[in-house]
């Protein structure tokens, strides 16, 4: 029996590179896709790296005719939406720019190549895999954009998952919790930018907070417990399973955000973040300051 091919998005670097390792060394043939992919998995038996901007829609349409040539005689059967970024910001300082770039990636991207691969998917009986956050449970301040991005894919994944359920084709999420990996590199540079380019006013009120978030964030990361490893081997039992589940956490931080998101109520978890953010009097001063003469 021949292998049974998936498609890795986001796989040049941390959980898409874990992934499509972890899927390899276990039987199966990886497509493994980004942006910049070019050298990542050389001479790696069973991985086929390709280019792939997912917000991109001719850069998917071109990745999608090599992978139709590549299995020509077998149909593609798995696709894991990994590729992500993740754009710390106060929605105040927010960008439409950015928020776009947020949502293009992850949002419209997963649409763009779940689209492509769902012919391939039909006729092979597969499954896709949809990675998400434990964010897609609870909106986190500072992390609006990104929130709102992994909102919207776990109600993209329940809509899916309904239309396809007389397919043959099962549709997963997997909710990672806090891992270690190159995003939370970019993650406090551009954090920093989006306060550089703010007005004073607003630097003032966002500024201190802001700051502490994007050094702790950072700092929780690099002090995980959950490792890229757990993840593939996630991922690994949602493809390898004989009914997978439609919701995995990775870390038992992702799961007490879902567990948190089921039982506390709104003003509960109003509460847990209000300490942390700008206080009356950071308002208070700006506003004195804007009504002085």
């Amino acid at each position: 029996m021949s292998k049974k091919t998936v498609l890795v998005t986001g796989a040049s670097s941390g959980l898409g590179h874990a992934a499509a390792l972890m899927l390899a060394d276990n039987g199966f043939r990886v497509f493994a896709a980004a942006r910049n992919i070019e050298g990542v998995f050389a001479n790696v038996e069973g991985i086929e790296p390709i280019s792939l901007d997912v917000s991109c829609s001719v850069s998917v349409a071109a990745a999608f005719e090599r992978i139709d040539q590549a299995c020509a005689e077998q149909p593609l059967w798995g696709l894991v939406n990994n590729a992500g970024i993740c754009v710390p910001s106060p929605l105040e300082l927010l960008s439409a720019e950015e928020l776009r770039r947020q949502l293009d990636t992850n949002v419209i991207g997963q649409l763009l190549v779940t689209q492509a691969a769902l012919p391939h998917l039909r006729r092979s009986g597969g499954r896709i895999v949809n990675v998400t956050s434990g964010l897609g449970s609870i909106a986190v301040p500072y992390l609006g954009a990104y929130s709102i991005a992994q909102f919207a894919k776990m109600a993209f994944s329940d809509a899916l998952r309904r239309e396809l359920a007389h397919s043959g084709v099962s549709v997963s999420v997997v909710q990672p919790g806090a891992i270690n990996t190159p995003i939370w590199g970019k993650f406090s540079s551009t954090g920093q930018q989006v306060l550089a380019q703010a007005d004073g006013e607003t630097r003032k009120i966002y500024g201190p907070s802001f700051s502490t978030f994007l050094e702790q964030s950072e700092a929780l990361a690099s002090q995980a417990s959950t490792s890229e490893t757990d993840f593939a081997r996630t991922i690994l039992a949602v493809l390898s399973s004989a009914s997978p589940d439609t919701h995995y956490c990775v870390g038992a931080d992702a799961a007490e955000f879902v567990q948190m998101a089921r039982t506390l109520s709104t003003g509960d978890l109003d509460a847990l973040f209000i300490a942390q953010m700008p206080t009356a009097q950071a308002f208070a001063e700006v506003a004195q300051t804007s009504d002085a003469p």
